[in-house]
């Protein structure tokens, strides 16, 4: 991938940042899909834009995008709790729990790979 097109997608991920905080999620989710097209690994983005999409009240859409975040990152505990979140806020109840679990699962696996230190 291009520098110039990581730049592109942080821009974008910066203005959708920006748009989200002052709360235009339908113009946020614009500029997290604009990120995601210039770097189709960029998660930060997809944590965005299923921000948006829940803000928006868009809940089955947010579900797609988690979706296609856990698959983009199977590991990380919180693809698996913003799919969750979106699972809850649409009324999939036993499926949020489900996600839920996943992601305290993933949580357990990272610390067990984590060094231990004295104070821990």
């Amino acid at each position: 991938m291009t520098s110039t097109k990581i730049s592109e997608a942080q821009h974008s991920f910066e203005q959708g940042l920006d748009l989200l905080a002052d709360g235009f999620a339908a113009k946020a989710s614009a500029a997290f899909r604009a990120a995601i097209a210039a770097d189709p690994a960029h998660y930060e983005a997809y944590h965005g834009l299923i921000r948006a999409l829940r803000d928006a009240g868009e809940f089955e859409k947010s579900i797609s995008v988690a979706l296609a975040l856990t698959a983009l990152t199977p590991d990380d505990p919180l693809a698996h709790t913003a799919l969750s979140i979106s699972l809850q806020q649409a009324g999939h109840v036993p499926e949020a729990e489900a996600a839920a679990a996943r992601a305290r699962i993933q949580e357990w696996r990272v610390q067990l790979q984590s060094p231990q230190t004295e104070d821990s």
